[in-house]
């Protein structure tokens, strides 16, 4: 097996729906990253493009990205959808590619616009066709598809787990605590690039407070848990990594930022999602013979403030460990693209704070879990 690296990659600054992004389409925004990434790692020419996305027009939309982008046609480029796992799969598959000997370059990540995403609905001779049957949310599972299904999957796995409001209270504060800290102290900007005249993530609440929190109302008529606050928000992003093999590093000159030691999925209760991150995380450590202790830096997608306390829960001695710059309760939750994100704030806590070994894990629509490890290269 060859060696998968990462060399490094770029975010945009992430964006709530109807906001600085309102009008750029998924394809737009992301090929604008892709192309500062392209031009700062030197990689003019990869092997492949692979791009997460889960709300856009479909249609191979990472080759329409790439051709935005200006890449050259003889690069192909396809699309992966996962949902919310749809960037870490993409960099999971980038990563095994390589290590199989089938490329040697790799650019992967993930890219999505909820301000631009298309108007779906079903054709009349579809058994769930109706005479509005406009749609904003896939259906995920046999039998349920309801716009509501994600948060009411978050409020089952509350109810489920016991969780009290104080716990989910708590992990909201110390999101946006930690994500405002981060960027007044400008700890990401190594993995920033500006596009269309954004200049902060739009979602970080630094006055984030007990008392807002208190008043914020329940989002399901009779739900008891899931607020807006301890659910991310509904945003716009894109955020790729570069991947290489061993003998492109040597040959390029460039410095890998970090290897990738493997990845692992799992599948879990449809109805419960928030539960596979850990899952994930449990399933790849098993894989690779490793314990919690030996990991110096988790990431995970914090899309519920349940998800956070889930991890909690299974890996207490490691949540100053965890999400050290905020979360996606704070930054939002660009479906496509925030496993791409989160790999880059994995890269940035092991290299800010020394560490060697890094998590990245994602729970995702429809019971799926993704995790992903990572060494840093000194």
């Amino acid at each position: 097996m060859e060696k998968a690296y990462i060399l490094g990659g770029l975010r945009s600054y992430v964006g709530v729906v109807n906001g600085m992004y309102r009008h750029v389409p998924a394809e737009k925004l992301g090929a604008a990253v892709l192309r500062q990434v392209m031009d700062k790692y030197q990689a003019l020419r990869p092997d492949y493009i692979i791009g997460g996305n889960g709300v856009g027009a479909g249609g191979n939309i990472t080759r329409l990205m790439a051709l935005e982008a200006g890449v050259d046609i003889s690069v192909p480029a396809f699309t992966v959808d996962v949902q919310c796992g749809s960037g870490l799969e993409s960099i999971a598959t980038a990563a095994a590619k390589i290590a199989a000997g089938e490329a040697d370059l790799i650019i992967a990540g993930g890219f999505e616009s909820s301000s631009t995403q298309p108007r779906r609905g079903y054709a009349p001779n579809h058994p769930d066709y109706t005479d509005d049957s406009w749609y904003s949310v896939a259906k995920f599972m046999p039998g349920v598809h309801r716009e509501t299904v994600m948060l009411e999957g978050a409020e089952l796995a509350c109810q489920r787990e016991g969780v009290t409001k104080e716990e989910l209270d708590a992990w909201v504060l110390r999101s946006h605590r930690l994500a405002a800290a981060a960027q007044e102290k400008g700890l990401l900007q190594n993995i920033i690039a500006p596009v269309f005249g954004a200049v902060k993530d739009e979602g970080v609440r630094p006055r984030m407070s007990q008392r807002l929190l208190d008043r914020m109302p329940k989002l399901l008529p009779a739900g008891q848990f899931i607020t807006a606050a301890n659910s991310c928000l509904i945003n716009d992003g894109a955020a790729f990594v570069v991947l290489c093999s061993e003998a492109y590093a040597k040959s390029s000159g460039l410095r890998p930022a970090a290897r990738v030691w493997g990845s692992a999925a799992c599948g879990g209760d449809p109805l419960v999602s928030p539960r596979t991150a850990v899952a994930a995380l449990q399933k790849l450590l098993a894989k690779q013979g490793l314990r919690e202790q030996d990991i110096d830096d988790f990431e995970v997608n914090e899309a519920f403030a349940i998800i956070d306390v889930l991890f909690a829960r299974a890996f207490g001695s490691s949540v100053e460990r965890y999400n050290v710059f905020g979360g996606a309760l704070a930054y939002g939750h660009p479906y496509g693209a925030s496993g791409g994100i989160i790999t880059l704030h994995l890269l940035e806590a092991l290299r800010q704070r020394g560490g060697r070994l890094g998590c990245a894990g994602v729970a995702a629509a429809g019971g799926v879990g993704t995790a992903l490890l990572l060494e840093r290269v000194d």
